[in-house]
C-alpha cells in the first residue's frame, strides 16, 4: 500500500472548478437570507458573540496545535487538522443549533461573522501555527504557500458571494425573498450530490487509509464541540447560548478546506483525506449531539441554569 501522501483523490481540474463555483453558490444562497440589521442585532449580545468568535478563531486553532503535539500524527495529517480548525463555521451549524433548542439567532450571527473574519484569520492561523512545527513548516515550504494568495482565494470564495447576496438582500428585498428558498435548496442539493459523487469516486482510498484518520477526527471534533461549550459555560452564558457556541466551534466549512488543499497543496493525501472525513463526521456528530439535546429541552425560566 502506498504512503498516504502519495494518494491523490480523484479530482480533475473541471471537478475542482465545479467545487469552487458550488461553494460560492452556497455562500451566495446563505447571504440572501442576511440583512444588515442582523449584524446590528448580533452586536446587542456582544459578550456571547465575542466568546463564540474567540472560541472559533483563537481557541480551536490553538487547541488543535496542542492536540497535534500530543498525538504526533503525520505532518500532512497535522496540517489538514490545522487547516480544518482554521475554516469558518459550516452553516449547517445553524440547523443543528435550532434542532438542539439553542440560540439560533446567535448561531447565525457567529456563522456570518466567522465567515467574514476567516478571510483574514484563516491564512493567519495556518501560517502562524504551521510555522511552529518543523514537519508542517516543511510542507508549507515545499508548496511555497503564500498567505496573501490564500487570503485572496478565501476572499473570492467567501467575500464576493457574501457581499453580492447582502447587496441583493438590502437593495432588492423582494427579489431576495423570491430567490431565497429555491437558491438554498438548489445550492445545497448540488453540493450534496457533488460530495456524494466525490466520496464514491474515492471510496477505495477511504477504505484503505480511513483507519489512519477516523480516530483522530473523532477526538479532534469532540475537542472542538467540548471546548466551545466549556468556554461558553466558563464565561457564564445561558445554556441555549452554550449550545450555539458549541456547534459554531465544532462544525467547520470543510468544503472550503478541500478547495484550498487542492488549490494550494496539490491535493496532498493526508490533508485531503482527514479534511474529507471531517466533512462526513461533523455531520454525524452534529446530528447525534443535537438529538441528545433535543431530549433535554431548556425551559424558558431555566435557560440560564
Amino acid at each position: 500500500m502506498m504512503h498516504i501522501d502519495q494518494v491523490r483523490l480523484n479530482f480533475n481540474p473541471h471537478a475542482l472548478l465545479a467545487l469552487n463555483l458550488i461553494l460560492a453558490l452556497v455562500m451566495f444562497g446563505v447571504a440572501l437570507d442576511l440583512k444588515l440589521s442582523d449584524f446590528r442585532q448580533a452586536l446587542r449580545t456582544p459578550k456571547a458573540l465575542a466568546i463564540g468568535l474567540f472560541g472559533h478563531h483563537i481557541l480551536f486553532p490553538a487547541g488543535t496545535f496542542l492536540l497535534i503535539r500530543l498525538i504526533d500524527p503525520l505532518p500532512s495529517i497535522a496540517l489538514g487538522m490545522l487547516l480544518v480548525s482554521s475554516c469558518p463555521a459550516g452553516h449547517i451549524s445553524n440547523f443543528f443549533t435550532h434542532r438542539a433548542g439553542g440560540n439560533a439567532a446567535l448561531s447565525v450571527s457567529i456563522s456570518t461573522l466567522s465567515t467574514v473574519a476567516a478571510i483574514f484569520m484563516m491564512p493567519l492561523n495556518v501560517a502562524f501555527w504551521a510555522g511552529q512545527d518543523a514537519g508542517m513548516r516543511a510542507i508549507m515550504h515545499d508548496f511555497s504557500l503564500d498567505p496573501i494568495a490564500m487570503l485572496t482565494e478565501v476572499g473570492m470564495l467567501l467575500g464576493v458571494p457574501l457581499v453580492a447576496g447582502l447587496l441583493i438582500s438590502h437593495r432588492m428585498p423582494r427579489l431576495a425573498a423570491r430567490m431565497l428558498k429555491p437558491m438554498r435548496i438548489f445550492s445545497l442539493g448540488v453540493f450534496a450530490v457533488f460530495v456524494t459523487g466525490a466520496l464514491l469516486a474515492n471510496w477505495k482510498f477511504f477504505l484503505a487509509y480511513g483507519a489512519m484518520v477516523v480516530g483522530i477526527v473523532f477526538v479532534h471534533n469532540a475537542c472542538a464541540l467540548g471546548s466551545g461549550y466549556g468556554l461558553a459555560r466558563l464565561f457564564g452564558l445561558a445554556k441555549r447560548d452554550c449550545r450555539a457556541v458549541a456547534f459554531e466551534t465544532g462544525i467547520q466549512n470543510s468544503g472550503l478546506g478541500l478547495v484550498l488543499i487542492f488549490n494550494f497543496f496539490g491535493g496532498l493525501g493526508g490533508m485531503a483525506i482527514v479534511t474529507a472525513w471531517w466533512g462526513i463526521w461533523h455531520i454525524i456528530a452534529g446530528m447525534a449531539l443535537s438529538t441528545y439535546w433535543m431530549k433535554k429541552p431548556l425551559l424558558a425560566a431555566k435557560a440560564g441554569a
